[in-house]
């Protein structure tokens, strides 16, 4: 079967053995836990998951690679180490997947779908216990802040779990090549401890609201859903400056505020 890759599923698979290995350490893998892989691709890093020992929930969108996935892991999916999802991970039920059971996500991920597929990991109520992403090397760098500015990606990411760059890859790695480099990232820790004090979705309310327009300062922002007087005695209680901006403030700054609004 000749397969021509769809760029508008952003298909470019990682292909580099050595990164293949590293994806696999890295994930902590004991023999029969469960994986989910997003967009296996031709299989290079299914194959390597299984190497490890892992238990494969493959979910592929394109129903062309079912059938080479099909093919390539016949003896794999007879014996239940693979299983071959035809649907779209955006889309998909993941609470009828893993239920109860603990399992990791491990994945070489198309760059569009980057926001949208942790924002579709993390509104699990049963989570991972583990994430490694190979993502964006740009994307990545902004997770774990390092220019020293957050976004609403770096901030939602840290509320869940402890991320960290594990190796950058160079885009000579992929087939076809892509214009940009990538980056593994592991994410760690990952609980909803966070969201102990007040909802994730009061907490997310006041983030957007906070990052709404780049160029005012947090407290205008935030006259979205309070009061000038009540945030200017908050700001004070909380010794931040009237003239912050969103970026500036760091993770812990960001739960000290959503207390004291939730509390309001």
């Amino acid at each position: 079967m000749i397969f021509h890759k769809k760029k508008s599923l952003g298909q470019n698979f990682l292909i580099n053995k050595g990164i293949l290995e590293i994806i696999a350490k890295e994930a902590e893998i004991k023999k029969g836990e469960i994986v989910v892989e997003v967009g296996p691709g031709s299989g290079y890093l299914t194959q390597s998951l299984l190497e490890a020992g892992a238990v494969v929930f493959a979910i592929e969108k394109d129903n062309r690679l079912i059938q080479i996935l099909n093919e390539k892991f016949t003896k794999k999916i007879k014996n239940k180490r693979l299983i071959l999802i035809n649907d779209d991970i955006l889309k998909f039920n993941f609470a009828k997947l893993v239920r109860s059971k603990k399992y990791k996500i491990v994945a070489n991920i198309p760059y569009y779908i980057t926001g949208a597929l942790f924002k579709k990991i993390f509104s699990q109520k049963n989570l991972p216990s583990l994430v490694v992403l190979t993502l964006q090397k740009e994307v990545a760098k902004r997770i774990i802040v390092m220019d020293g500015k957050e976004s609403i990606l770096s901030i939602s990411v840290k509320a869940y779990g402890k991320p960290k760059i594990v190796k950058i890859v160079s885009r000579g790695s992929f087939s076809p090549v892509p214009s940009v480099d990538s980056a593994i990232l592991k994410i760690t820790d990952i609980s909803k401890n966070f969201f102990k004090e007040f909802p994730e979705e009061k907490f997310f309310s006041i983030l957007h609201a906070g990052f709404s327009s780049k160029r005012k300062f947090l407290i205008s922002n935030l006259q979205k859903i309070e009061s000038k007087e009540k945030l200017e005695k908050i700001f004070n209680r909380l010794n931040i400056n009237k003239k912050i901006r969103a970026e500036d403030l760091d993770l812990n700054e960001w739960k000290k505020l959503t207390t004291m609004l939730h509390d309001l």
